[in-house]
């Protein structure tokens, strides 16, 4: 797939919903056929996708399977070449979290958040890039939590900087067979995953995302389709979150910490007085 040309064949992990969803209207609206693998159908959502598309003929696929059953998802996908051919885009939006601070959080709910961001990538990558040929392009969602620590997010930080390494890895050994691979790393989108976070986002998370800003999620569509159109290996969406992904690259760590550290301690000792 070229930077500049609609791929034929997308598959979309997570597509009835938040992120996952708003991809595959683009692309549906683009004219590619869509594949979407997720846990449950839903009529009205797959409804409002059908008038997404471009023309009549093409084709949009729902397969119900969870990221954390390899075999499931393989058998899946299997299908999905067999219906729309090979991928030349496959993008893995499926994720969760559980937000505590470490010494509130479960093993249970570390371990989920762990299976579903990081054993996810790696079972959607290991079935669909058997599938995929020269000029495809992988693309797994991280986030902005993949490159920067935040308070209460131990587990979520843990999966998505591991989402991050397995994406380096993959692109060295993808590279000799022509298979690009892009990381998506937005900051906080307005999607349903985060309008539940936010609910009992603790404050000190709350002050240092707003470091990395906050994007809808027309921003960060938007940001996230002219990335992938250009071929960019990392993808971040949104001024602030760019700035914060340079600072946590080349600032030094004591600089970053003492910065960062000041604002959990005014945070918290805010909390304490009020």
């Amino acid at each position: 797939m070229s930077k500049s040309t609609t791929p034929h064949a997308v598959f979309i992990t997570g597509g009835m919903s938040g992120l996952g969803r708003a991809l595959a209207e683009v692309y549906l609206r683009r004219g590619a056929d869509v594949a979407i693998f997720d846990l449950a159908t839903k009529a009205d959502v797959l409804q409002e996708l059908e008038h997404c598309k471009l023309r009549s003929s093409q084709k949009l696929a729902v397969f119900e399977a969870s990221v954390t059953d390899f075999d499931g998802l393989s058998d899946v996908v299997q299908q999905a070449v067999t219906d729309l051919g090979s991928p030349d885009l496959a993008i893995n939006c499926a994720g969760m979290q559980r937000a505590a601070p470490f010494e509130q959080l479960s093993r249970e709910a570390f371990e989920m958040v762990v299976q579903v961001n990081l054993f996810g990538s790696r079972n959607f990558a290991a079935a669909v890039l058997p599938q995929m040929r020269s000029g495809a392009r992988l693309a797994l969602v991280a986030s902005m939590a993949g490159f920067t620590a935040n308070y209460s997010y131990a587990t979520y930080c843990a999966s998505k900087f591991a989402v991050i390494g397995l994406g380096r890895v993959l692109r060295l050994e993808m590279k000799p067979r022509g298979i690009e691979i892009s990381l998506v790393c937005p900051p906080e989108v307005d999607t349903p995953m985060v309008v539940e976070e936010a609910k009992t986002m603790h404050p000190v998370s709350r002050k240092l995302k707003d470091l990395a800003g906050s994007l809808s999620l027309d921003e960060a569509i938007a940001g996230i389709i002219a990335g992938l159109d250009a071929g960019r290996g990392v993808i971040i969406p949104g001024f602030s979150a760019k700035l914060t992904y340079f600072a946590s690259r080349y600032l030094p760590d004591w600089m970053m910490n003492a910065f960062v550290d000041r604002v959990v301690r005014s945070t918290l000792k805010q909390m304490e007085t009020n």
